[in-house]
């Protein structure tokens, strides 16, 4: 049996809706059975060793964090605070969502936690100043996205795992991105507003005292991605240890702003075990299928197969969008992730592309699946919240693919962009 049809086996155990730890582990022994090239015992030696790192602590330790951040009432200083500052703005809350969402992205740093989240607060307040819901959903799941760019990032957490890069240098990549990201949706929504595309009225702009109010009120938000970015440049401490000072950070506030009980305590902690549960179990069981695809050489034949077909970077880079576009309109991202980062690495290595970027590359491609028919995460997050239908959903949001598509070009060619910061600094 070829390793190829082990990935088609996990391939079809998905669709079918297996679980995919379930998938990953029946594939992985199918393919021992009818290989008879290892012993099966081979599964249950390799599952430890796929959670011995001292840098996927960062993961329940971040996603705790975003939990209690979220459930000390600072989502709804955010939106306050960014309404300040940008709700006069044609396009008014449209703004205010993304703004929302880049501040919100420095604690949390899943879309998820977003779109649920803080989405849930802009939604309500787009429709009571009376916002189109579609074009509402459109802006909270686009914005949503730029959660797990900026850091802090469960997903870069798992690809740093994955590829084996440094994690403080990949989070210091995604700042750039993140913050272009946010412009360009801005961009978009103010033209559609400009146009005359969608009709929505315009807040007034506040008195300077109550915009200065607003920022003190939203300043311990505010200095949650300040401190990280301050923590991973002086490398005072490690994204592991920032993201338990980071936890510390949140109770206190949380008991502070007596919006955190003992008991939204507990419930904060319930949901990021559940969370960090569940990545953690597709982490253990990819370990014995990564093993098997190094000690069968599959990744060298991948490599001298690519470099038949071409010898350019460019042209590589563009193979790989189409295949991670494709990838992630058709599979959950960690998924895609776990399958497609021991495989893609190497051979971009190999065209002398920096890991760095293309970890960056590989992240938004797979954001963008988010978005994007007909398994797009997010759209079935805004779906449930608005009771809007796949077709309605996916008209609403395509306003927002030209931007990502833009956005992703000039990320994938200018690799300054996502190298420049960790470059600056050591990496």
């Amino acid at each position: 049996m070829s390793f190829s049809w082990m990935i088609v086996f996990i391939f079809i155990a998905v669709f079918l809706e297996v679980p995919v730890a379930f998938s990953f582990i029946a594939g992985t022994i199918v393919y021992l059975i009818l290989g008879n090239t290892f012993p099966i015992t081979v599964v249950a030696g390799r599952l430890g060793p796929g959670l011995d790192s001292f840098p996927l602590l960062a993961l329940p330790l971040f996603v705790f964090a975003g939990n209690l951040l979220g459930g000390s009432g600072i989502a709804k200083r955010i939106f306050t605070f960014a309404n300040s500052a940008v709700g006069h703005i044609p396009g008014g809350l449209g703004h205010v969502n993304v703004l929302s969402s880049i501040v919100f992205a420095g604690m949390s740093g899943v879309a998820m936690a977003d779109a649920a989240g803080l989405g849930k607060i802009e939604m309500e307040e787009m429709q009571r100043h009376g916002y189109p819901v579609p074009f509402s959903a459109a802006i909270t799941a686009a914005s949503a996205t730029i959660g797990p760019i900026i850091p802090p990032s469960g997903q870069m957490v798992i690809i740093a795992v994955l590829a084996n890069i440094a994690l403080d240098k990949l989070f210091l990549a995604g700042f750039i991105p993140g913050l272009m990201l946010g412009s360009f949706l801005m961009i978009t929504i103010y033209l559609m507003v400009k146009t005359g595309k969608v009709k929505v009225s315009v807040l007034p702009k506040e008195p300077m005292s109550i915009r200065f109010r607003n920022f003190l009120r939203a300043t311990p938000a505010l200095a949650v991605p300040v401190f990280l970015i301050v923590g991973l440049v002086t490398g005072v401490a490690t994204p592991t240890e920032l993201g338990a000072l980071t936890c510390l950070f949140a109770i206190i506030l949380g008991f502070v702003y007596k919006d955190l009980t003992l008991k939204k305590f507990f419930i904060c902690a319930v949901e990021a075990a559940k969370t960090t549960g569940i990545l953690g179990i597709l982490l253990l069981v990819a370990n014995p299928f990564t093993w098997l695809m190094g000690v069968g050489n599959v990744g060298m034949q991948l490599q001298q197969f690519m470099l038949d077909l071409t010898t350019s970077p460019v042209v590589f880079l563009l193979l790989s969008n189409v295949v991670l576009l494709v990838a992630g309109m058709l599979m959950e991202t960690t998924v895609v992730v776990l399958i497609a980062a021991p495989i893609m690495f190497p051979i971009a290595a190999t065209y002398g592309i920096d890991s760095i970027h293309f970890a960056m590359v590989l992240l938004i491609n797979l954001l963008m699946g988010t978005l994007t028919p007909p398994f797009g995460s997010l759209l079935f997050v805004m779906m449930n919240q608005t009771k809007m239908t796949l077709s309605q959903m996916f008209r609403a949001v395509a306003p927002f693919y030209f931007p990502y598509l833009l956005f992703l070009g000039i990320i994938t060619f200018i690799p300054s962009i996502t190298t420049f910061i960790p470059r600056l600094f050591g990496a």
